[in-house]
């Protein structure tokens, strides 16, 4: 079970970055109001916050939550931005999340 916390905790970091630099985003390429900054810093306190939950050394969490931010930032592109991932896309991935799974699943022994 502690898998499924950890990978749930990962993904909700991935959406409070990407949404904390989504908006910024709108903001300087599209016009949209400066009132975006707001809810876009919110947004990054607490993926920042969330990166702190882990109870895995904070370099082991780093290492690892980019597997899934790069998922994260594949899916915003097609929901978001209406861009299909293509394959390679997917196989990037694909070996990213079995990058973060090795990193923070891997069985250690005494140090987390």
């Amino acid at each position: 079970m502690p898998e499924l916390k950890t990978l749930l905790l990962f993904i909700l970091t991935a959406i409070a970055e990407i949404v904390g630099c989504y908006l910024p985003y709108l903001w300087l390429r599209q016009d949209k109001t400066i009132w975006l900054l707001l809810p876009a810093a919110v947004s990054l306190a607490l993926f920042a916050w969330l990166l702190t939950l882990h109870p895995a050394a904070a370099g082991r969490v780093y290492a690892a939550y980019g597997g899934v931010y790069i998922v994260a930032a594949l899916l915003w592109l097609w929901g978001v931005d209406g861009i299909r991932p293509s394959s390679w896309d997917l196989l990037g991935a694909a070996v990213a999340l079995s990058g973060m799974a090795i990193i923070m699943f891997a069985p250690r022994t005494g140090n987390i």
